[in-house]
């Protein structure tokens, strides 16, 4: 029985003595000297009027080919073509029509037709509701804010 009891002790003095252990425990971890949960502010994202005309988009005959970024086409990525705008900017593009947003990466230039500001990718088009006649009014504004001038740079 002795012995029983002191197995039972030596096994709760030793879980005792882990749940102790430098972090193991839940309280306030500043006290552990380890970083607590990260909590960033989101802040609203900053755009510049840029643009507003009109917006066309192209698919599937263009799947894989190469864009003037260097980069393969994929329509199921949120991209878009543009004239003048740096490559790799980001750009917030309104649906005039709906009121629809999308936030596209510019990786190619165009559109070809001088009556069309920006070309863009199948799904961005999708995400804004633009009809089957693939023509819709837009305004475009630059995205400016750290966070995805820095997630751009690190691909």
């Amino acid at each position: 029985m002795l012995r029983v009891l002191s197995q039972v002790a030596v096994t709760m003095v030793f879980a005792t003595a882990l749940g102790a252990a430098p972090g193991n425990s839940t309280p306030d971890s500043k006290q552990q000297g380890t970083p607590g949960p990260i909590q960033e502010k989101v802040k609203p994202v900053k755009t510049k009027k840029f643009q507003v005309g009109k917006a066309s988009w192209y698919g599937r005959i263009f799947q894989h080919k190469q864009t003037a970024s260097g980069e393969a086409y994929d329509m199921d990525q949120l991209t878009a073509a543009h004239r003048t705008l740096p490559l790799g900017s980001w750009i917030k593009v309104t649906n005039l029509r709906n009121d629809r947003s999308v936030v596209v990466r510019i990786n190619d230039r165009g559109p070809v037709l001088k009556n069309r500001i920006i070309d863009l990718s199948y799904s961005a088009a999708k995400m804004l509701g633009m009809g089957h006649d693939g023509v819709d009014p837009v305004s475009l504004e630059v995205v400016e804010t750290p966070l995805i001038a820095e997630y751009a740079g690190a691909r």
